[in-house]
């Protein structure tokens, strides 16, 4: 959006160091059986051949915010003028104990882009009839708060067709979650009897995860399942620390532009900042990209700035064609980011209307990953 609005008089480069990019959006419908995982995958050569933008595959490894320049891992260095910052979360592998990234390949967390979610699939289509798979779910604040819950949906469709005697049990640090009552009313008339959801006032705390016996001890029980999946807690990528914007895990941010509190040339958008009322969405994070954009713009041109807005939807689809949703409307206050208006799916909606919120998300992932990659 810089590149395209500034017709040109903003030098614009993207860093980022894979050359195809797999949705964390919509990544449950893989599991589910509803999509295939290519149709994830999208490339950045949109954005080169049409947007305008340069786009250099690479990590970037350091940020000089004194000298204004971005070091890559190759060597180089990039200076700037305004930086923009997305680098999503990084996993607090150890907020659960025993949990590490050598775990994640027999406990798959498969909640960054990336191969964890086919590995995933894998265990949940290999796993013994009658078996057992246990969740761990995430302390808030997270990537996409229904995501966990449309995960086990998911995961129930892929079961109820070939292992309907399966078991779903998840572990939850919180006492309630986004859209608590749609999905255990989808659970119990989708999938009844095979998802048990249990919140930390019932079973204590997580003493320790074992990824070689997949046992998982808690302070009730030690559950001994066939397939695990540990979303630990999380934070800002590392990136964003190594810029020096970080206050703890998270990235404070000016509401009306999404700058940094910490450097008013480094802007900071999607999961890593602190966005109060905006839940970490995709959706939300482009939504933040389009104010920092306008604000750019206006700071190396002059051009109008535009009064903040923000939106959010983010849909969950709990079985075939059975999809819900919540989303707002947000403004910018003085100290943070304020909803304006909401709504949500209810429960007891009839079967047409779900169908249609399902067709709406589909039609929503088409639309951003245009606006997005092309």
């Amino acid at each position: 959006y810089i590149a395209k609005d500034a017709k040109g008089a903003i030098d614009v480069t993207l860093i980022e160091p894979s050359k195809r990019y797999y949705t964390c959006f919509f990544s449950n419908l893989y599991l589910g059986g509803f999509r295939d995982y290519e149709t994830l995958g999208h490339s950045y050569e949109g954005l080169a051949a049409n947007g305008g933008v340069n786009v250099v595959h690479d990590w970037a490894s350091a940020v000089d915010a004194d000298a204004k320049s971005v070091r890559l891992a190759s060597g180089a260095s990039l200076g700037y003028d305004k930086l923009v910052l997305s680098p999503g979360i990084d996993l607090k592998y150890d907020s659960v104990p025993g949990y590490s990234p050598e775990a994640q390949g027999r406990m798959p967390h498969a909640w960054k882009s990336g191969t964890q979610v086919q590995l995933l699939k894998n265990q949940v289509q290999n796993m013994k009839q009658g078996g057992t798979l246990v969740m761990v779910a995430p302390p808030d604040p997270f990537r996409c708060p229904p995501g966990p819950y449309e995960r086990v949906s998911m995961i129930a469709n892929l079961l109820k067709q070939s292992n309907p005697g399966a078991k779903i049990i998840v572990l939850d640090p919180k006492e309630k979650f986004s859209k608590q009552a749609l999905f255990m009313e989808g659970w119990e008339r989708e999938y009844p009897g095979m998802v048990e959801w249990i919140p930390a006032s019932i079973y204590g705390s997580i003493v320790s995860v074992n990824p070689e016996t997949l046992e998982i001890e808690t302070d009730l029980d030690t559950f001994k399942p066939d397939v695990a999946t540990v979303i630990p807690a999380q934070k800002a990528g590392a990136i964003a620390a190594l810029a020096g914007v970080t206050d703890g895990d998270w990235v404070p941010i000016v509401p009306a532009s999404m700058q940094s509190r910490a450097n008013p040339d480094i802007y900071v958008v999607g999961d890593a900042s602190v966005a109060s009322a905006m839940p970490k969405s995709g959706f939300a994070a482009n939504s933040q990209a389009k104010v920092a954009a306008n604000h750019i713009r206006g700071e190396l041109t002059g051009s109008r700035v535009f009064p903040a807005s923000f939106a959010n939807t983010c849909w969950s689809l709990i079985g075939p064609e059975n999809g819900v949703k919540v989303g707002a409307k947000y403004a910018a206050g003085e100290e943070a980011i304020e909803a304006t208006d909401s709504f949500i799916s209810q429960t007891g909606e009839g079967a047409d209307l779900r169908k249609a919120t399902y067709e709406e998300s589909v039609g929503w992932y088409d639309s951003i990953t245009s606006d997005m990659f092309s």
